[in-house]
């Protein structure tokens, strides 16, 4: 099994923990409120503005959703499943955000008419750029 290929399976079984299976997915909530032996609850209204980019109306939540993988990645559930081995990098963790925030099974649903950037940003509550990106990462897949 690919890297890849772990970290999808990774993202799907967090969003089972939390019994996520309609988009969007609600990452603040997440965030918020984790379950027992994951991370510290966090009011991201604590979080400064420069921490959310605002570029596009959809910005703030994959802002959240970068930190919500952060967590992830660094809480005890996350060293179980040797994350850290598996993100080395930012590029890494910003793929794993959207496949929390776009998972591949939520995305496989959709109709064929409606994958596509514009249809996804709308469905999943994402940038537009986020969801290309996101198609571009499930292409061989779906």
């Amino acid at each position: 099994m690919s890297i890849h290929e772990q970290l999808e399976a990774i993202a799907q079984e967090l969003l089972h923990e939390f019994e996520i299976d309609t988009p969007p997915v609600p990452v603040e909530l997440m965030l918020h409120r984790p379950k027992d032996g994951m991370w510290e609850e966090v009011d991201i209204n604590q979080l400064s503005g420069t921490f959310l980019s605002v570029r596009d109306y959809y910005s703030p939540r994959i802002s959240v959703a970068r930190l919500l993988a952060r967590h992830v990645v660094n809480c005890p559930w996350g060293q179980m499943r040797e994350l850290g081995n598996l993100i080395p990098n930012e590029n890494t963790l910003n793929a794993f955000a959207r496949m929390i925030i776009m998972p591949q099974e939520m995305v496989a649903q959709l109709r064929p008419a409606t994958r596509n950037s514009i249809a996804m940003s709308m469905h999943f509550e994402v940038p537009e750029e986020e969801a290309r990106l996101r198609l571009q990462e499930l292409e061989r897949l779906l």
